[in-house]
């Protein structure tokens, strides 16, 4: 299974780039994880609403662009499916055994995704009704995919 979480921005702490890359390094034994980021925008303190969509519009083109057409998309928005660990681990088996061999997590910006981005996911998910910090997003997904596969696995760890 390919897993690509694409993300606007780059990750500047080096903590979490230090813990992505330890979940990059557990899954390898599961699948593919990659990361695709494309740039982000800056945003002006007190950003109009007009200014906040151009914004998100930008860096939802930039997204778009990096959407493989035989990808099953699952974009993170506050508004989507919860699932619990165990939920959402039966959801990517379920995937798999049905023939999907490449998943695309996309994570928006600071702003979110645009309207755009979320047409274009075959799912929205949602991992909490809090707000995250985009870059916090991508390790507790990658943990959550981990968490996933050991699940499946029956292996120890989801405990």
């Amino acid at each position: 299974m390919q897993i690509d979480i694409l993300c606007v921005g780059k990750i500047k702490e080096k903590f979490y780039r230090d813990a992505l890359e330890e979940y990059k390094k557990r899954l390898s034994r599961y699948c593919k994880l990659s990361e695709i980021e494309v740039a982000d925008e800056k945003t002006p303190d007190n950003a109009s609403a007009v200014e906040t969509d151009q914004i998100k519009e930008k860096e939802g083109d930039r997204l778009l662009e990096k959407i493989k057409p035989d990808a099953m998309v699952l974009a993170l928005a506050i508004n989507g499916k919860s699932y619990s660990s165990e939920g959402f681990a039966s959801e990517l088996e379920r995937l798999a055994v049905s023939g999907t061999s490449h998943i695309q997590f996309v994570i928006g910006g600071s702003l979110g995704l645009s309207d755009k981005v979320l047409a274009r996911a075959d799912r929205k998910i949602s991992f909490s009704a809090m707000t995250f910090p985009h870059q916090l997003m991508r390790v507790i997904l990658a943990e959550q995919i981990y968490r996933a596969y050991r699940i499946q696995r029956g292996e120890p760890y989801h405990k």
